[in-house]
């Protein structure tokens, strides 16, 4: 059964933003024809060029047979989102919180705003007031249940009555579900399905939501059933509202350039005691800090850390004390990363996502309990004790294998991951993902009936059917467990070092994976992977992942 999410929204749509936005950085006028180029299609296109015959989606030829006259503008996303925040900061004098879905359209929560202009009436004219006379642009506003209804009501300068958003929404064609997908990669994925649902006879919005929602997302899946609820009139998410808080910084420059690590504590103590001291006068908590460095010779540095520390006494100080000096420390030596090390010469700290006292974010394990805070405190000891890379969160990232879809940072540092996961990664193991990853593959022996070694041929064909599996020991375990005397050697247990006293008969095997990387280099790697279930001699089943390359089979990872 799944949770109906309605939110009333009400939303300012200034059309065809890109263009507007791209005449105001050119210096046109409004009713100068214009039309802004991306790819091979026009995006946006403004008043005077439609009423010329240019249409979006028209090549750069016909749209100039059409108005010799046209101005021809590039696309550029970074202008559009920089000059709609003039839109944002109007529309927050209006209102207490924005969220910006995208460049030209912005969500408000309408109950609350509507109650304190008296209606949506009023709301709508004093939003579009402000807009106009502080941004200079004219927008459209609309409210109605849910987030494509209110999208279309904005399109429509229309308020959609409380409860009338899936009527409303009916008659609209499936093409229409785009304008709620914010994202560029998602809006092709959308406008791939409402092609495919005006084949198959489904061309109103109307005749989606009538469709049964088991068989929607069958067919087609999670965006099958994004789409049929928005249809619905029903929401995703609540609107997440931009806060009108200042970002808190503070800088200090060295008076000589620092070369040495011995110049860089008194630093870190006096940055973070002035940020403290600079949030509590402004009676807030932040969220985030960016850490920020400038070079002796001109290269900006840039690292981020959360900071959920609470309001304990002298806690973000210490917490972010050892924190600026770990990040100077490695920039001066070059183990952060970044350009070649080279003096510093300016230090800045920035407070990012800035609360009132009273509103932090939660701590690591969810809420603000005791057991929360202890945790808490336990990992900064640590960490302080062992140094940055003492303590690692573990992330995902992009890959084909469980080691390399691992993404290790220190703890507390927002370091992107080196490779997307939204990349295809094609040849990568199929879910579910293992449990126990070791830190580096062990040797072991996948053997056939008759005793004799499995293989993986050129064309990635396995020789024979995995029959036995036999994990080989590692010298050094062997070593260590004879001097202890471990009661447990011989079991299978804990991947840190098991040994298998014997072959383990395999119940079933999957795959193989193969796994080609990077064949136009001298390190090109050849790899093939099996997903092997075996018996551990006690009734039980252990499945593992095994690779084959270089002639010689590995332990890869473990499953529960």
């Amino acid at each position: 059964m799944s949770v109906v999410t309605v939110v009333r929204r009400a939303v300012l749509w200034v059309p065809d933003w890109p263009v507007v936005a791209a005449m105001s950085d050119a210096g046109l006028g409004d009713d100068a024809p214009a039309a802004v180029l991306h790819g091979r299609g026009l995006v946006a296109v403004s008043a005077a060029a439609r009423a010329a015959g240019v249409r979006r989606g028209s090549t750069r030829r016909l749209a100039q047979r059409a108005c010799p006259e046209l101005a021809i503008l590039p696309y550029d996303e970074g202008r559009d989102s920089r000059l709609f925040e003039a839109v944002a900061a109007a529309a927050e004098q209006v209102v207490a919180g924005v969220e910006i879905s995208r460049p030209g359209l912005l969500m408000i929560p309408a109950d609350g705003a509507a109650r304190f202009h008296g209606s949506e009436e009023a709301l709508a004219e004093a939003l579009a007031t402000a807009v106009a006379e502080q941004a200079g642009v004219e927008c459209a506003v609309g409210a109605a249940d849910g987030l494509l209804a209110a999208v279309l009501a904005a399109r429509d300068s229309a308020l959609v009555p409380q409860g009338q958003s899936r009527p409303y929404l009916a008659p609209a064609p499936v093409e229409s579900l785009g304008l709620a997908a914010m994202e560029r990669a998602q809006r092709e994925e959308v406008e791939r399905l409402a092609s495919v649902l005006a084949r198959l006879g489904i061309v109103t919005l109307g005749d989606l939501a009538a469709l049964p929602f088991a068989d929607v997302i069958a067919r087609f899946g999670p965006v099958g059933a994004w789409a049929h609820r928005l249809a619905s009139g029903e929401d995703l998410a609540p609107p997440v509202l931009r806060r009108s808080e200042e970002d808190i910084a503070v800088e200090h420059v060295f008076e000589d350039p620092a070369e040495r690590v011995e110049q860089l504590t008194l630093v870190a103590a006096i940055a973070a005691e002035r940020l403290d001291r600079a949030l509590l006068d402004a009676g807030a908590r932040c969220g985030r800090v960016r850490i920020t460095a400038r070079t002796e010779r001109g290269h900006e540095l840039e690292r981020v850390w959360r900071t959920d520390v609470g309001t304990r006494a002298g806690a973000f100080a210490r917490h972010m004390t050892d924190r600026v000096r770990w990040q100077l420390e490695g920039w001066l030596s070059g183990t952060a990363g970044g350009p070649e090390p080279a003096p510093l010469v300016a230090l800045g700290l920035v407070a990012e996502d800035v609360v009132p006292l009273g509103s932090e974010q939660a701590y690591l394990w969810g809420g603000v309990s005791g057991a929360d805070s202890r945790a808490h405190r336990a990992l900064e000891r640590v960490q302080g004790l062992l140094g940055l890379e003492g303590v690692l969160a573990v992330a995902e990232q992009g890959g084909r294998s469980p080691r390399d879809r691992a993404h290790l940072a220190p703890w507390g540092q927002e370091a992107p991951p080196a490779r997307a996961v939204a990349h295809p990664w094609p040849g990568r193991i199929p879910d579910p993902a293992p449990a126990t990853v070791p830190p580096a593959p062990r040797p072991v022996q996948v053997l056939d009936a008759g005793g004799s070694p499995v293989t993986i041929t050129r064309r990635l064909a396995v020789s024979a059917s995995p029959t036995w599996v036999r994990l080989e020991a590692d010298p050094a375990d062997e070593r260590a467990r004879a001097a202890n005397r471990h009661p447990s050697a011989g079991h299978v247990g804990r991947i840190e070092g098991p040994v298998w006293d014997r072959p383990r008969p395999v119940e079933s095997w999957a795959g193989p994976w193969p796994v080609a990387e990077r064949w136009w280099s001298e390190d090109a790697s050849r790899r093939a992977y099996l997903q092997i279930t075996l018996q551990d001699g006690e009734g039980a089943s252990l499945a593992v992942l095994v690779a084959y390359g270089e002639a010689r089979w590995e332990l890869e990872a473990v499953y529960d």
